[in-house]
């Protein structure tokens, strides 16, 4: 189990981008906005950047077997499994419409062999853009 206070923000990033690549799920342990802790195992589809930038999780959550979303910085443990995902993530042609008010998020395209510490650097520019 790796600690996030032990660790910056971009390690703990370029190892849950590597799990994202090899479709690994992860074990973390989350602090709800109530204060509470949480432990989930998740399988991550993708990494975006709220309009507030914060860095935001989305992936299956194994217990639900719903899309969630989660914010890096409340993070405070994770594990990566050397296991492969099992859930399928709904396929849909459009969107979901939904209403998220001062929500945004920011798209990067990554080369097909760009290793996972060159798209943290990617992100962090898209970020300070």
């Amino acid at each position: 189990m790796r600690h996030t206070a032990r660790e910056t923000s971009t390690q703990t990033l370029t190892r849950l981008i590597t799990a994202l690549d090899k479709a690994q799920p992860v074990s973390i342990t989350y602090v709800k906005a109530d204060g509470t802790t949480t432990v989930r195992t998740i399988e991550l589809y993708d990494i975006t950047i709220s309009a507030a930038g914060d860095i935001v999780l989305k992936a299956m959550d194994r217990e639900t077997g719903e899309a969630r979303s989660w914010r890096l910085d409340r993070i405070v443990a994770y594990t990566t499994h050397r296991t492969a995902y099992v859930i399928e993530r709904p396929v849909t042609d459009e969107p979901k419409q939904r209403t998220t008010t001062g929500l945004a998020t920011v798209t990067v395209l990554y080369p097909v062999d760009c290793p996972a510490t060159a798209r943290v650097q990617l992100l962090a520019d898209a970020l300070a853009a």
